[in-house]
């Protein structure tokens, strides 16, 4: 994909080494999910798709399969009638290798059945296709039929020790965040994923309210979420994770004191922690005047 894992995009979900009814990635940690057979890199927001995110070939190969014209949107539950993967490409590749790559964008599939490509080339651009709840590229591995995971392609059991299939492997991030900002009120899930959570900044007679968007949470873990103002703390809130969610917003903040918050900065910082180690931290400032 064009984007740049930790900034414009992340991996949200590995493939699951656990043979039974659990779930572990390739370094023997729970950023999968129970017969999870890919590698999913997804945006944070759905206005960061809506940019255009472009999907590109791993390797040289042909095209055995492409979908178009599967809807984008948030998978309710229905029937999707075969469609899972939504708009997607096959590729064969040589030696019994091939790539499949799903969840793309209506409209976007730019390559055609029986279409020798190079590696690099333009597939599409991620989506919200087929059986998804968040704009990401899902990208199966297989050869000969059999379902390889690219950084364990030998031993499932290496805890992230062992080879890997890419040139440049990327860094593994067990979990972190991926936006944060201020609102006027608490804001809703569907604009933190939207991105516009943040299009109505506070104001002085408003009330101040901080939120942290985060990915790969697990039972135990904290998302603190602190404001300091011109005049000192205005609040420091600890939301507890109760399980582990694949991604989460929390929120917290204060209404307007009498005679409105005083003019200047106010800095937000939101911290995933996992036990005592902060797993990142992120800041941002509002002015206020």
């Amino acid at each position: 994909m064009d984007c740049t894992l930790g900034e414009t995009c992340y991996i949200q979900q590995y493939v699951d080494h656990d043979p039974g009814p659990g779930a572990r990635d390739f370094t023997c940690q729970g950023l999968s999910y129970d017969g999870h057979k890919g590698t999913d890199i997804a945006l944070p927001t759905l206005a960061a798709m809506a940019q255009g995110v472009r999907v590109r070939a791993a390797a040289p190969g042909v095209v055995r399969a492409r979908r178009d014209g599967v809807a984008d949107r948030l998978h309710d539950g229905r029937d999707l009638a075969g469609k899972d993967c939504g708009n997607g490409v096959a590729i064969r590749h040589a030696d019994g290798w091939e790539t499949q790559y799903c969840h793309m964008r209506q409209g976007t599939i730019a390559v055609t059945e029986g279409q020798e490509i190079a590696a690099g080339t333009v597939l599409g651009e991620i989506g919200l296709s087929g059986r998804t709840q968040f704009p990401h590229l899902h990208m199966t591995l297989r050869r000969n039929g059999t379902v390889i995971d690219p950084f364990a392609p030998e031993n499932a059991d290496s805890c992230g020790s062992g080879a890997t299939l890419w040139q440049d492997p990327p860094a593994y991030r067990p979990g972190g965040l991926l936006s944060l900002g201020f609102a006027a009120q608490v804001p809703d899930l569907a604009a933190v994923t939207e991105g516009s959570a943040d299009d109505t900044p506070p104001r002085r007679d408003t009330a101040l309210v901080g939120y942290g968007h985060a990915f790969g949470a697990r039972a135990g873990d904290v998302l603190r979420i602190v404001i300091d103002g011109p005049e000192g703390r205005v609040i420091a809130h600890d939301a507890p994770i109760e399980k582990p969610q694949a991604t989460l917003f929390r929120a917290a903040g204060r209404k307007a004191q009498a005679g409105g918050w005083p003019a200047g900065d106010y800095r937000l910082t939101v911290t995933l922690r996992r036990g005592a180690d902060p797993l990142e931290t992120r800041a941002t400032t509002l002015t206020l005047r």
